[in-house]
């Protein structure tokens, strides 16, 4: 009798996680939704799971379900085909293995955050390259400002890292499952994140300006431009693409420094973080800002358009600062780049 409802509870799981493969098809598109899909039940019954199995039998369902979504899903299929093709100049079999892996990858960086929700956070092991300049900057009275990306698994540095030196306050998109959204903030908050969702009033902007002026963390992912026209076209992997400029516009501003992290998966239990200070100098872009401009100052006077030109070149600069870095990671973690639709400006085989 146990071993029957054992059976069917495995084919309950493997039919939520058939779906969440099918509906992560709207990431395939274009204009990005913003939500983990598999619906409120599944994404529940995935955080039962978890509680009681084996992550890596998660795993195993996945690499089933991956084929098919690649089968029904072909946008974004094509999209990840397309970006090792071209970016990565890999031949057309290496390509379609690379791609096969780069979905898998993203199922189990899914799983992973739901086996987080379900309590098991110390199943997983972190190592933190760069550590020192986090530590520096919380140490510090300013605040600062964390970029992120759809590179492994941005997400879940969240969970496994703690600190109280700082809060962080980190810009979300508000389109999740209320299951998402609880554990999410459940999680979080005790390690002392507040969440902000991204709304249409542009009311998150203003709360993430008076958070880096209280000397508070921001932490916004930098590698989607979602239509806006604020945006700086970088050279990205052997092409052209759009990069917002919101986190860079926050930095200059506030004359607050920032922090590129990428969180990659190397293996099934353990994550390495990268933490890059995002600097132009660093980068040889060879610009350094001016001092800080007082409009209220007779010297400035009639320098206002001046200033503000040098102040968008300041922001361009520290956008292809973060690019440079997002492109080392990428270049060297190439199949964890989790961005499914056609990214590049041009894109012909």
């Amino acid at each position: 009798m146990r071993f029957a409802i054992c059976e069917k509870t495995l084919s309950q799981i493997e039919c939520r996680i058939s779906q969440i493969a099918n509906r992560m098809s709207h990431i395939a598109n274009r204009t990005w939704k913003g939500n983990t899909g598999g619906g409120t039940l599944g994404q529940r019954l995935l955080i039962f799971f978890f509680r009681w199995w084996n992550l890596r039998l998660g795993y195993a369902i996945m690499a089933v379900v991956v084929p098919f979504y690649m089968l029904f899903a072909r946008k974004g299929y094509l999209a990840i085909y397309h970006y090792f093709r071209q970016q990565h100049g890999f031949s057309k079999w290496k390509s379609f293995r690379k791609t096969y892996r780069n979905h898998f990858l993203f199922g189990q960086v899914i799983l992973d955050r739901f086996a987080v929700f379900s309590g098991r956070r110390g199943d997983f092991e972190v190592e933190i390259v760069g550590n020192e300049h986090f530590q520096r900057l919380c140490n510090g009275e300013k605040g600062f400002v964390i970029v992120g990306s759809h590179v492994g698994n941005f997400e879940i540095a969240g969970y496994l890292l703690g600190q109280d030196k700082k809060r962080i306050n980190a810009l979300i998109f508000g389109g999740e499952t209320a299951t998402v959204q609880q554990n999410r903030s459940k999680v979080l908050n005790n390690n002392n994140v507040n969440l902000i969702p991204v709304s249409a009033d542009m009311s998150h902007l203003f709360a993430a300006n008076v958070a880096l002026q209280n000397g508070e963390i921001v932490s916004m992912p930098a590698d989607r431009v979602f239509g806006s026209a604020k945006s700086v076209e970088c050279d990205f992997l052997n092409g052209k693409a759009d990069f917002p400029v919101g986190a860079f516009a926050l930095a200059a501003s506030l004359e607050v420094e920032a922090l590129a992290i990428f969180c990659i998966k190397i293996s099934a239990k353990r994550y390495k973080i990268f933490v890059q200070l995002v600097s132009v100098c660093h980068c040889g872009l060879g610009y350094r800002a001016k001092s800080k401009y007082d409009p209220q100052s007779p010297e400035s006077k009639g320098d206002s358009d001046f200033h503000q030109n040098d102040r968008k070149k300041q922001i361009a600069n520290l956008a292809k600062a973060y690019v440079v870095e997002l492109e080392k990671i990428v270049t060297q973690y190439p199949e964890q780049w989790f961005n499914f639709y056609e990214f590049w400006k041009s894109s012909e085989l």
